[in-house]
C-alpha cells in the first residue's frame, strides 16, 4: 500500500467525520429551534414528573433561550461546513486535519 493511498484514505475519514459533525449540529440546532414552540414541549416527561418546573419551562424567555441555543448550533454546523466548500487560495492554508499535521 502506497503512502499516497493511506493519506487519501485518512483524508476521506476526516471528511466523513466532519460531515457527521455537521449533520449532528444541524439536526440538534433545528430540534432546539422547533421543539420549544411545539406541543411536545408542553407535554414532556419533566413537566409531568416535576410540576414545579412547568412555569419555568412554559416561560417564553426560557423557550427563546433554547431557540437561541438552536441558532448557535446551526451556526456551528455551517461554520464547520464552510471550509469544506471554500476555495483554497494559498497552499499554506490546511483544509483538513491531515494537512495541518504534515
Amino acid at each position: 500500500m502506497s503512502i499516497a493511498s493511506r493519506k487519501c484514505r485518512h483524508g476521506g475519514s476526516i471528511l466523513i467525520r466532519r460531515l457527521v459533525y455537521v449533520a449532528l449540529f444541524l439536526e440538534v440546532g433545528l430540534l432546539l429551534i422547533v421543539l420549544p414552540w411545539s406541543t411536545f414541549w408542553e407535554r414532556n416527561y419533566f413537566v409531568y414528573v416535576w410540576p414545579v418546573l412547568r412555569p419555568a419551562l412554559m416561560n417564553h424567555f426560557v423557550r427563546g433561550a433554547v431557540t437561541g441555543l438552536g441558532f448557535v448550533n446551526l451556526f456551528a454546523g455551517f461554520a464547520e461546513l464552510a471550509p469544506l466548500f471554500a476555495v483554497r487560495r494559498s497552499p499554506e492554508v490546511p483544509v483538513s486535519d491531515s494537512e495541518a499535521g504534515s
